[in-house]
């Protein structure tokens, strides 16, 4: 009686639980999060280095306000030399130099330089710089950031696309938009969130990604809070979950279809 009851237990778990990936599935799905976390991981550092830079108070001056963000910046990055250049009436520039020989910025190595242009008023004012001529790490940052705040929308985002570093043969691009509460953006500080759709394109086919409200620590590879979305080039859905529990020692869980999870490792 004991074992037939046992058996009947087995079998009413394995009718009432999901199956299991396989091993291929699993190897797969690894290395297309692999992918999706290195792209996301772009638009992490291209935001990073917007939050260096203090955000425009609506209101003030803005070319008093330019001037003190670059009186400012050696606060937060000794090494770095920022000037505030005047480019026409409407426009302002804090122009950011990394030494020559590499800065270090939560974590990374940067060099080259980068403007930063402020355009507009008290009323309304934007934000851009082209990352191009920065390199993080020894490689391109291939990304521009900026953002418009006062009036009557405050937004910040991140275009960030080109060959994955690290990955060779894939190309990424994704647009990041930061994450705003109650009022403040969610970076600039020890942490950031942002979201948006991205893609991850190579050997493996052309994944669409849409990553939402991933949450950093600053300097940090792995999102500690947060979701990615991927549908694969062989038609299927990837959804990957970041936990704070998870995030400390380099994993994540990953959910193939509608199949039982799994926990996966990412190597940086």
């Amino acid at each position: 009686m004991r074992i037939r009851a046992c058996l009947a237990l087995v079998v009413l778990a394995t009718a009432c639980g999901r199956e299991p990936p396989t091993q291929e599935e699993i190897d797969d799905a690894k290395t297309r999060v692999d992918l999706a976390i290195h792209a996301a991981n772009q638009a992490r550092l291209a935001l990073e280095l917007l939050g260096l830079l203090p955000v425009y108070t609506c209101g003030e001056p803005r070319r008093t306000f330019v001037g003190q963000a670059a009186d400012g910046i050696h606060a937060k990055v000794a090494c770095v030399t920022a000037s505030a250049e005047a480019r026409n009436e409407s426009t302002d520039a804090v122009v950011l130099s990394f030494a020559e020989g590499g800065c270090p910025v939560n974590g990374h190595t940067v060099s080259g330089q980068s403007a930063f242009i402020y355009h507009g008023g008290e009323d309304r004012m934007d934000l851009t710089a082209d990352l191009n001529e920065l390199m993080v790490d020894g490689k391109v940052l291939q990304a521009s950031v900026g953002y418009g705040t006062c009036g009557d929308e405050t937004r910040f985002w991140t275009t960030a696309a080109g060959a994955l570093p690290g990955r060779p043969g894939n190309t990424y691009r994704v647009d990041g938009r930061v994450g705003v509460r109650e009022g403040a953006p969610l970076f600039g500080g020890t942490s950031l969130v942002f979201d948006g759709p991205g893609e991850v394109s190579g050997p493996l086919g052309r994944d669409r990604v849409t990553f939402t409200a991933l949450e950093y620590e600053v300097g940090e590879f792995l999102p500690k809070k947060g979701q990615a979305l991927i549908e694969t080039a062989r038609g299927h859905r990837v959804q990957v979950d970041f936990s704070e529990v998870l995030w400390r020692v380099g994993k994540v869980e990953v959910e193939i279809d509608d199949k039982a999870p799994v926990t996966v490792p990412i190597v940086r």
